[in-house]
């Protein structure tokens, strides 16, 4: 069973990041810059720590930080960092230690070369490989499920080429997983064959980029090319001419972690042919049609509920409602994401320093307040108390996903169940915890219809309790059995 972070430091708004994977193999300049620019797009996924490692043709190059991108890098640690090819990682640990020994990319050398791995997910049977690989004598250094996989693929390098060594260890690894990986000078990245990580590939000038977001490729100025398949292996050439395509596992579901369309994606990446600002706009508009009170003011939570009040209205206004879309909390923006309370008492009393009201857009009005998810319920009733002492008439709380009932075990640092508000509450019971006029959230349906996927084929744990892998004590909602081979896959270079 997957074993989360620590649970004594928490972030105000209860759900952390998974972390950011990137790879690029570029023709005709260094990597080191590209990557860097790269982690900045990413750095919403994770701010923990940092790290790039290159290869320039004859050695393995690495530099991990913990901390942010801009604190991790300085223009000595780039211009050491030498090779047109590498990889790149931002991490929030959901597994393993908060220390430099988990930072990521994992490097590693070995007798068939240097190994260099990013991960973004959560492994559901670590500890089983883990000592499995003891066993055969690999020594780890880390508490993190990264290093299990580095060890098995390091392994099987030694015994097959390498699109047969991933294969190996794609089979012998289950949970959720974007890899980018780096063999001496080749850069691959390869998805989880449930597509729970999202993984995409992009073109620039010189070569070709992999990447958790569509986002990281805009930044160096790319053109998205498509997402990683579940399941796909792609292997980057070294000059950056183009990539190699190798469907290595194939399920008949996939599970697309619905939470990032609601709330981990930036809105300006792409996933699933599908910009994530305009779902988010989408799932408030179902949010009006199925839970839609008419208020004086439609405000939104920033800045995550942003697009899901943008959408709200606009659909309140088309059914002639008087409800307008108004800013009416702003955000201290330098009070982040990393804004660490240990006590409850310090997280409530944080809400006033993150977000402070504007009275002209709430006193003598009703307000409907629009987030993303409900976690703990500790931010949801500062912020109507908020809204109420300056002086709003009724404040409604309108939630642009489903109620979170159970843990995520897939690679968000979310709440144990036991903190999980919505876990053992009615709807009623969390609207009176948090004492707003009235509570609705979107449904499960509505998720599904308007990010065009059967529910069979998203991930929906932390709000059904079913999981699409096997968990310890929990239940499953599809065949984990062992993976289907893509009878297509060629199975070498």
């Amino acid at each position: 069973m997957v074993t989360g972070r620590d649970d004594s430091h928490h972030h105000i708004g209860g759900l952390t990041e998974k972390c950011g994977v990137v790879g690029v193999a570029l023709g005709g300049r260094d990597a080191a810059r590209p990557l860097y620019y790269s982690l900045y797009a990413l750095q919403h996924r994770g701010q923990e720590s940092a790290g790039i490692v290159t290869h320039d043709g004859f050695q393995q190059h690495s530099h991990v930080q913990m901390g942010l991108v801009g604190d991790a890098f300085g223009a000595d640690d780039l211009d050491g960092l030498k090779g047109e090819a590498g990889i790149g990682h931002v991490r929030y640990p959901t597994a393993g230690d908060v220390s430099k020994s988990c930072a990521q990319p994992f490097a590693v050398s070995f007798k068939s070369g240097s190994l260099g791995l990013a991960h973004n997910g959560n492994l559901v049977n670590a500890d089983e490989l883990r000592d499995e690989l003891e066993n055969f004598g690999h020594a780890f250094t880390s508490t993190g499920d990264t290093e299990v996989i580095a060890h098995d693929l390091a392994r099987n390098l030694l015994e097959e080429d390498l699109v047969r060594a991933v294969k190996r260890t794609m089979e012998r690894i289950h949970g959720s997983y974007a890899l980018t990986i780096m063999h001496d000078e080749t850069v691959l990245g390869v998805r989880d064959p449930e597509g729970n990580r999202p993984l995409c590939i992009g073109k620039v000038d010189d070569g070709y980029v992999l990447a958790s977001e569509s986002a990281a490729i805009d930044t160096l100025d790319g053109e998205l090319v498509r997402d990683v398949k579940p399941g796909e292996l792609v292997v980057l050439e070294p000059d950056g001419s183009g990539f190699d395509s190798y469907q290595l596992v194939e399920r008949d579901n996939t599970a697309h972690c619905f939470f990032e369309h609601i709330y981990f994606a930036r809105p300006d990446s792409v996933m699933n042919d599908t910009l994530v600002y305009e779902a988010r706009r989408g799932l408030g508009r179902k949010l009006w049609d199925e839970n839609g009170v008419d208020t004086d003011v439609v405000m939104p939570v920033p800045d995550s509920g942003r697009a899901f009040a943008s959408g709200y209205a606009e659909a309140a206004q088309e059914d002639d409602a008087t409800a307008e879309f108004a800013e009416g909390l702003m955000k201290n923006r330098y009070v982040g994401r990393t804004f660490i309370m240990p006590t409850q008492d310090e997280r409530e009393r944080a809400v006033r320093l993150k977000l402070n009201p504007i009275k002209s857009t709430v006193e003598g009005k009703s307000v409907t307040l629009i987030d993303d998810s409900i976690v703990r319920g500790t931010t949801s009733n500062q912020l109507v108390q908020l809204l109420y002492d300056a002086g709003a008439t009724e404040v409604h709380m309108r939630i642009g996903a489903p109620p979170i009932v159970a843990p995520c075990y897939m690679g968000i640092n979310m709440a144990t169940r036991e903190e999980l508000i919505a876990s053992d509450k009615s709807v009623e019971e969390v609207r009176d915890t948090i004492d707003a006029d009235s509570l609705g959230y979107l449904s499960i349906d509505s998720v599904a219809e308007v990010l065009e996927k059967s529910q069979s084929d998203l991930c929906l744990g932390c709000v059904t309790g079913e999981y699409p892998y096997d968990i310890d004590g929990e239940e499953t909602d599809r065949d984990v059995s062992r993976p289907v081979v893509g009878a297509e896959a060629p199975l070498s270079d």
